[in-house]
């Protein structure tokens, strides 16, 4: 691979300009031209009937050329809004770039969105295409195919008018094949003028103009509409090419959802930097497919880290004999140190020492060696991460780089970066350059930036009431800044619960507490104008099925198992560890364990797997109620 900047001038295919920077770039068409002054060097690895398949920049950007050109040739104009409905591969950026080369708006739907949802997004963002994967049946979601659920509602959507399907096995009269697609933009290249796509569009695009609609997943009420211009993008692909989160020669595996801004920094940062993009052929083979492709760099949700933890922790408490005795014991010193860590203190003891020594080396070896070998760095976003967790895969060896950032600001304003003096485990570390921070008096943490949406889509009202007069925009968290600038959030503005008692509890640390119990899958801490705090408690089935196996239980079902007493001192332990070390009046007095599981299906989470508060709190309302039957506690 070429690396130096003699090779990349001597390589540089004619007609591109050599006066273009990552500085001076204006527009994302912009970052693919200076990606074609490298044509030979590696852009991405993807897996193709059953092989990696290594692909170069100049094969990449041939194929943008031709998907740009091919919806130039259906009658895809600037401005005009083209939907991806697919898991998150090596086509999704494809079609995604291609959409830059003609200046067209991409909308990226989850793919665990049901009809109706589909129906809203389309409706809502007169999309024109919609690019699809497969037409798979969903047995986890229990849905009909993406294209099934898309005809279910095309009717109801007059402005589409194209349905392109990548994996399309034959010729469907009411949706055109990728390949198709394709071939008519290599045509369409050999007209007059079309060649030079890609230098047209840079031309034409301004800085203002929407790169992408993203619509909000949302914990309650409808999705908007979030518009994110050529110039957010183009200052968040400067942002992580210059400010130390990556290396040269960083790879970086991919398998976040890409209807999330949190996973598109990852193609910003492959345009910015020249990085290598690992395409995982699912969220369940990630890790494995980490070592195949010898990835660097990995972009996670805490969630990803939390099953990790309670995995290691699960397996090595149940060795037998003397492994699983010094396990435990490693571990219990492991609870000393992060609890004074997270307390804000120093720790040592002869114990810890001996215990990073004999047990955490071993733990270590065997985590690095689960991740292929090469993985060095963790960004972990979309949500809080438990300090605890964080602070255990850094004795392991990783470095964690928790980030902070919405949808509204393209993902990350802040990161914590490798480098020890711009890293500091249990905030989301310093902003990014030209982000500005304020706290209000009520402590909801405001953002101004290059990165911050250019609003709502039709919905100026809305717009208002997020980005105040002097641009400020108002984020929804709650945070405090440090004296070296590091940036804590501690609560959503809109979850902070008052007891009946006037004392303010942010549920999210309590919840994230209570996490690190492997049995443990989630949890909505309550309390709310209430006299004490409670808690709805839901377990993890592969969990609570190795717990049976170790507690030689009888049963099998998941709903049967929940209900058991060991399964409740379990939990109870947990909770009384969390209480432990917090006021009394933010104690955990009460708690239900749920007989299932949330999930998207329900309603009950959202695609980036946080809870919906206002739905769950419906939903279990006389459970909820029975939990304060007597209000006992004062």
């Amino acid at each position: 691979m070429m690396t130096t900047s003699q090779d990349a001038r001597r390589q540089m295919p004619r007609g591109i300009s050599t006066d273009l920077t990552l500085d001076s770039a204006r527009n994302l068409v912009e970052l693919l031209l200076i990606r074609a002054r490298t044509p030979t060097w590696l852009a991405a690895r993807h897996k193709q009937n059953g092989k990696w398949i290594d692909v170069s920049w100049g094969e990449e950007l041939q194929r943008v050329r031709q998907i740009g050109a091919g919806f130039k040739a259906l009658g895809i104009e600037p401005g005009d809004r083209v939907a991806i409905f697919a898991e998150t591969r090596y086509e999704w950026v494809l079609v995604n770039f291609g959409l830059y080369a003609i200046g067209a708006v991409a909308v990226p739907i989850y793919t665990s969105y049901t009809p109706a949802d589909i129906a809203y997004i389309l409706k809502d963002s007169g999309a024109r295409a919609i690019v699809i994967d497969h037409d798979t049946p969903d047995a986890k979601q229990k849905q009909l195919g993406r294209l099934g659920r898309v005809r279910q509602i095309r009717a109801e959507v007059p402005t589409l008018d194209h349905v392109v399907l990548i994996d399309a096995p034959i010729e469907m009269p009411d949706a055109l094949s990728f390949s198709e697609l394709e071939r008519r933009g290599i045509q369409k290249l050999q007209e007059p003028g079309e060649a030079s796509l890609l230098e047209q569009a840079a031309a034409r695009t301004s800085p203002d103009d929407l790169a992408y609609l993203l619509y909000t997943s949302g914990t309650t009420g409808k999705p908007k509409g979030v518009m994110l211009t050529h110039a957010n993008w183009t200052s968040q692909a400067r942002c992580v090419a210059t400010n130390g989160l990556i290396s040269d020669g960083e790879i970086a595996l991919l398998f976040l959802p890409l209807a999330h801004a949190f996973a598109l920094i990852v193609p910003a940062a492959h345009l910015g930097s020249g990085i290598t993009i690992a395409y995982a052929e699912s969220i369940e083979t990630a890790i494995n497919n980490a070592g195949e492709t010898r990835s660097t760099l990995m972009t996670l949700v805490p969630r990803v880290l939390e099953k990790a933890f309670n995995k290691v922790v699960g397996d090595g408490a149940a060795q037998p004999g003397i492994k699983g005795q010094m396990f435990r014991w490693g571990m219990s010193q492991f609870e000393e140190y992060a609890a004074a860590r997270v307390a804000g203190r120093d720790y040592s003891s002869v114990q810890w020492t001996l215990a990073k020594k004999l047990v955490f080396s071993q733990v270590e070896a065997k985590i690095q060696a689960r991740f292929g070998g090469t993985m060095q760095k963790f960004v972990s976003g979309g949500a809080p991460l438990s300090k605890k967790i964080a602070l255990f895969f850094d004795l392991c060896g990783f470095h964690m780089c928790e980030g902070y950032g919405l949808t509204e600001t393209c993902a990350p304003t802040h990161v914590n970066l490798p480098s020890p003096d711009k890293k500091q485990i249990g905030t989301v570390g310093l902003p990014w350059k030209g982000v500005q921070v304020r706290i209000a008096d009520d402590g909801e943490l405001l953002l101004k930036g290059p990165q911050v949406m250019k609003g709502y889509f039709n919905q100026p009202e809305e717009t208002a009431a997020a980005i105040d007069p002097e641009g400020w925009f108002h984020t929804g968290d709650i945070g405090r800044v440090d004296a070296r600038g590091f940036l804590t959030i501690t609560d959503r503005k809109k979850d902070l619960l008052k007891t009946s008692g006037g004392k303010y509890i942010a549920p999210q640390e309590l919840e994230n507490g209570l996490k690190t119990e492997p049995l443990i899958g989630n949890v909505l801490i309550i309390g709310d104008r209430r006299k004490f705090v409670s808690a709805l408690i839901t377990l993890t089935e592969e969990a609570l099925l190795e717990f049976a196996n170790a507690q030689s239980l009888p049963s099998r079902d998941f709903a049967e198992l929940s209900r058991r007493p060991e399964v409740h001192k379990k939990i109870e332990a947990a909770v009384k560890a969390l209480n432990a070390r917090l006021p009394s009046y933010a104690t955990v007095k009460r708690f239900a364990i749920l007989d299932h599981e949330w999930t998207q299906k329900d309603g009950s989470i959202t695609p980036t797997l946080k809870v919906k508060r206002s739905v769950v709190l419906e939903r279990y309302r006389e459970l909820i109620d029975g939990l304060y039957d007597g209000e006992r506690f004062d």
